[in-house]
């Protein structure tokens, strides 16, 4: 109410009486390099969309508030108003300040050049959360008493109308209101641009990294209240349509539900002849351990949409528990899938009748199938048109448009259908998802399954919705229930449904008998383009994993695990002469990084493939080709004077080794099949008296420890640029280090802390104590050290010697990688300490998300060659399914005659067809009519992602790797009593893998 306006401590100003003067940019003074130039334009751009920004909340103000409280007989009661219009004067309180102190800064800008510190300063206060969050969490509420007083108060409908047909843009209430929370967003482009043009030393350019890190978690905090609010509010939408008695309205009720997924399918049923039958939008939720499915009812005037989202009302039509779902992909029926065909009668859903398994094995399964009857049609053709071909050939006479040239370009022209036609079948799976979901058994008490078919909007959302309900299931398995902790102070709380899923745990050694220690772990990668669609969304990044390690004192061991099978096993193992105590991945050298010789052609004997370094404890340098090319091993060299190396790193033309006496030798890269030179002897250099614990490569230095401090040595000269001291303890080491945006956390070899420090400045920027976030986990633990770090993916991972894993959040952008959160804590862990922490990822191929623009520009020459690659065309979204059907049919057989030329129909050649033709085949008028939708508020509504912008991000399925003795979950009872069986023995070495869900 009104009380909690005064409480926010705000200064009670009315902001009309604040007139700041409009911040102006002098003129550009003589003599500017062409960077101070892009900073003068960008500081005009962050002024003049801040002034617009301003402008836009006043007008929600003084055009809608103001008049609606004042207005007699009143169309919104003050109450209403004041839920409206929450926190709106605040927000334009904050930001008038902003332009005020902005103002004194542009004035003074050619003198100072800095605007990082004023971003920090008037958006770290905890005010401004306080305020936004208050208006992000009541976004969704405030919409919907607008919408209802559209419905039922015809006056104020028609004030909304006015306000919008008299404003000089158009602009309606909603668009007005949604700008706050777009406000940060905005910021953050601008922030990176002006970070982009400030070169290295420039006084502005930490406080901007710092300015940029404060926004983005600003936005990221407000991003994940918004979701919050959003799934609050479809499940309270789904429940309303629930009746009260129902199961269902229990369990969305009992508040132990989340919702991972919801979004707008087309659910399609097809007949016998592949022919469609009907297609209905559905709205599908997918909870954190069902999935209900839901006719959409849009109720209401349309009018009103166009000046406030109308929300839709839905009808639950069906629901399952979770571990009963399958996902089939085409191609899957033939006996991969694990239910049992003989007992299961599959029905398809809306279908009338079910039919038994036999008919309708060899029917509706080749993706949509009327694209496998169009396929076998061609087949059909195609033996006619070769028939026709041999009769031609022996003809007599010679006919200008009659001959085997033409017959063999018909020939070639059909097979290349054929191909687009595969294509089209591979490119519908790519939007097409089939559940097999449980039904009601039969007279006989058969289980009868049934399947159902939704068509995404897009390639992405199909792969999210594969990856998702994988996902969720692996979720609902004991250990991940939970697997995660909040620690807050009032209360430990589950993790947010992000959260790494543990998906595994193996021993890392096959050879049981032996008690070996875990030294490193290295990901290599390998692409796979022969992976299903389905199985890029479920499977772990594809590749190798290599683990190393040995017995102090006796003899190492290298383990490779596949990752290219559903589970990862073991592909090979051998044995070394020493443990091995670090490896390093060198993945081929990036165009260029080779000097002159990457332009000529490439030599098959030069060419340099992926290859795993490993350093062992007696002083061995061994380089591996990887797992495809066989694994041999490509070259060895022992350090200078046998000195263990502890450590690895590579930069484009070096391979760094720190060893135990303090040297760093440095092998330079060559241009043979082995891409390091260990023949010759090494540059070394003397960091320290103690051993180098650790490396870390960065963009043009490399930094090594030695004791407490660290020394950057410049990456291509090998000079000692200049070194500093990361703790003030002598006795203490630097044993960890990993980088993120332009920070470098560091680990210790003693103490529970770990600490940022700038890469540009060498600033000591943070230190976190690790312990207070487990003790909760560990009562009474008194010392708790760190043994291994990692950051992937906005997430800082800390293993410690206790065996558990605590992950802090951190921004992901170039600013600097404060933790800002509360962080949570794995309740699965090791029995000692957490030995490695390691990431596998693999990048999803690029085609798979291809839209039909790039496909159409990317084909045209492949398609000269007969036997290039077949164009893939888009996948038909669900609005074109119906219209499909009704497309003119019809091929034309012309072959650059005049007299065929008004048949209808593409032209049937080798040729590619010409830009008319080939509008005519793939595009009819209304195509494009999806991809323009961005902007009308109904997407807003029924959230249909606009798919022009789909496939421009690549998409990356990771997984963390944690490595130590045994296994233990800390949610049940210690190892040895009644807790969950583990997988390994006690003081076995085992790894456990972490399954990321896929950014989309």
């Amino acid at each position: 109410g009104d009380s909690e306006e005064e409480d926010m401590g705000l200064l009670e100003v009315s902001v009309t009486d604040i007139k700041p003067p409009a911040p102006e940019l002098g003129p550009m003074p003589d003599g500017l390099s062409p960077q101070q130039v892009v900073r003068r334009h960008i500081l005009g751009s962050i002024v003049q969309s801040e002034g617009s920004y301003v402008e836009s909340l006043k007008r929600v103000l003084q055009d809608y508030r103001n008049p609606l409280i004042e207005m007699e007989p009143k169309v919104l009661s003050a109450r209403k108003c004041q839920a409206v219009f929450f926190r709106v004067k605040e927000i334009l309180h904050c930001h008038s300040m902003f332009q005020i102190a902005l103002s004194s800064r542009v004035a003074e800008w050619d003198a100072t050049e800095k605007i990082g510190d004023l971003f920090v300063a008037s958006f770290s206060k905890s005010m401004v959360l306080d305020v936004y969050s208050d208006y992000v969490n009541n976004f969704t509420n405030a919409m919907s008493i607008i919408k209802k007083a559209c419905l039922t108060k015809p006056a104020f409908l028609e004030f909304l109308k006015r306000r919008q047909v008299c404003s000089p843009d158009r602009v309606t209430l909603y668009g007005l209101m949604v700008k706050p929370i777009q406000r940060f967003p905005q910021f953050i482009l601008l922030l990176q641009d002006m970070l982009k043009n400030t070169p290295r030393g420039h006084p502005d350019r930490l406080s901007l990294q710092l300015a940029l890190t404060e926004l983005e978690t600003l936005a990221e905090k407000l991003n994940e209240q918004k979701r919050l609010a959003d799934q609050v509010a479809e499940i309270q939408q789904l429940t309303k349509s629930v009746s009260d008695r129902s199961s269902l309205n229990k369990l969305l009720t009992s508040g132990q539900r989340q919702l991972l997924l919801c979004e707008t399918l087309t659910e399609t049923v097809y007949g016998d002849r592949g022919q469609l039958i009907k297609s209905k939008e559905r709205r599908v939720f997918l909870l954190n351990d069902m999935l209900v499915c839901a006719n959409i009812n849009f109720k209401g005037q349309l009018e009103i949409s166009s000046l406030v989202p109308l929300g839709p009302k839905y009808v639950v039509k069906w629901n399952t528990a979770l571990p009963q779902v399958q996902v089939v992909e085409v191609g899957q029926e033939s006996g991969s899938c694990s239910y049992d065909k003989d007992n299961v009668l599959i029905q398809h859903a809306g279908a009338k009748k079910a039919s038994a398994v036999g008919q309708a094995q060899n029917k509706v399964y080749f993706g949509p199938p009327r694209l496998f009857q169009e396929l076998q049609d061609l087949q059909k053709d195609l033996a006619v048109v070769e028939q026709i071909t041999f009769l031609i050939s022996t003809l007599h006479g010679t006919y200008q448009n009659l001959n085997m040239t033409v017959a063999q370009d018909w020939c070639l022209a059909l097979q290349r259908l054929m191909r687009v036609k595969e294509e089209e079948i591979h490119s519908a799976n790519k939007c097409r998802l089939r559940l097999l979901l449980p039904g009601k058994p039969d007279k006989s008490g058969r289980p009868i399954s049934f399947m159902v078919v939704f068509i995404t909007p897009n390639p992405l959302s199909k792969i999210s919705w594969v990856n998702r309900l994988h996902l969720a299931k692996i979720g609902l398995r004991e250990e991940n229930q939970p697997g995660w902790l909040c620690p807050d102070e009032d209360k430990k709380s589950k993790g947010p449904f992000w959260c790494p899923i543990l998906a595994c745990c193996i021993p890392a050694f096959s050879s049981r008998g032996l008690s070996l220690q875990l030294g490193a772990l290295v990901h290599s990668p390998v692409s796979c383009p022969l992976l299903g669609f389905s199985a890029v969304s479920t499977s772990l990044p594809q590749g190798y994993l290599w683990v190393g390690g040995g017995q102090e004192g006796a003899g190492g061991q290298v383990e490779i695990f596949s990752l290219n099978r559903p589970s990862p096993r073991t592909v090979k193992s051998f044995p070394l002469a020493a443990p091995v105590l670090c490896m390093e991945y060198i993945p081929e050298p990036e165009e260029g990084e080779n000097g002159d010789e990457s332009r000529m052609a490439p030599d098959p004997s030069t060419t340099v493939h992926p290859t795993i370094c490993l350093g062992l404890q007696d002083g061995s340098i061994l380089v591996y080709g990887s797992v495809d090319t066989g694994t041999q091993c490509l070259a060895t060299c022992r350090s200078p004077s046998l000195q263990p190396v502890l450590c690895l790193c590579h930069s484009p033309f070096h391979l760094f080794a720190g060893l135990q006496d303090g040297t760093l030798a440095a092998y330079p890269r060559t241009s043979g099949g082995v891409p390091w030179d260990l023949e010759s002897p090494p540059v070394c250099l003397t960091v320290g008296t103690g051993p180098i614990r650790t490396l870390l490569s960065l963009e043009d230095a490399v930094w090594a420890s030695c004791g407490p401090r660290v020394t950057v040595v410049d990456a291509t000269s090998l000079q000692t640029q200049q070194s500093f001291e990361a703790h003030q303890d002598e006795t203490v080491s630097v044993t960890h280090m990993v980088k993120a945006g332009s920070g470098v956390w560091m680990a210790f070899s003693s103490g529970s802390s770990i600490r940022l420090f700038h890469t540009e400045t060498l600033e000591h920027l943070q230190e976190i104590n690790i312990a207070t976030r487990t003790t909760f986990l560990l009562p009474g633990q008194k010392h708790l050290g760190v043994t291994s770090l990692l950051i992937c993916q906005g997430l800082l991972w800390v293993g410690t010697d206790q065996g558990v894993i605590v992950l802090l959040p951190v921004p992901r952008l170039e600013g600097i990688p404060k933790i800002t959160g509360k962080g949570m804590v794995s309740l699965n862990g090791h029995c000692g300490p957490v030995a490695f922490l390691a990431v596998a990822t693999s990048i999803l191929a690029p085609d798979i998300l291809r839209s039909d623009q790039e496909e159409a520009e990317g084909s045209q020459a492949e398609e000269d060659k007969l036997d290039g690659p077949a164009p893939e065309p888009t996948p038909t979204p669900a609005s074109h399914v119906g219209r499909e059907l009704t497309r003119k049919k019809g091929v034309l057989l012309q072959y650059r005659l005049r007299s065929t030329a008004h048949l209808p129909g593409p032209l049937l050649s080798v040729r590619e067809p010409t830009p008319a033709d080939a509008s005519a085949l793939e595009h009819s008028e209304e195509d494009g009519s999806i991809y323009e939708m961005a902007d009308d508020p109904d997407v807003w509504v029924r959230s249909r992602p606009c798919t022009r912008d789909a496939h421009r991000k690549e998409i990356c399925s990771v997984a963390i790797i944690s490595g130590g003795q045994g296994y233990r979950n800390f949610g049940s009872a210690p190892p040895g009593g009644s807790g969950r069986p583990a997988p390994c023995g006690e003081t076995d070495s085992a790894l456990l893998i972490w399954q990321v869900p896929l950014t989309l």
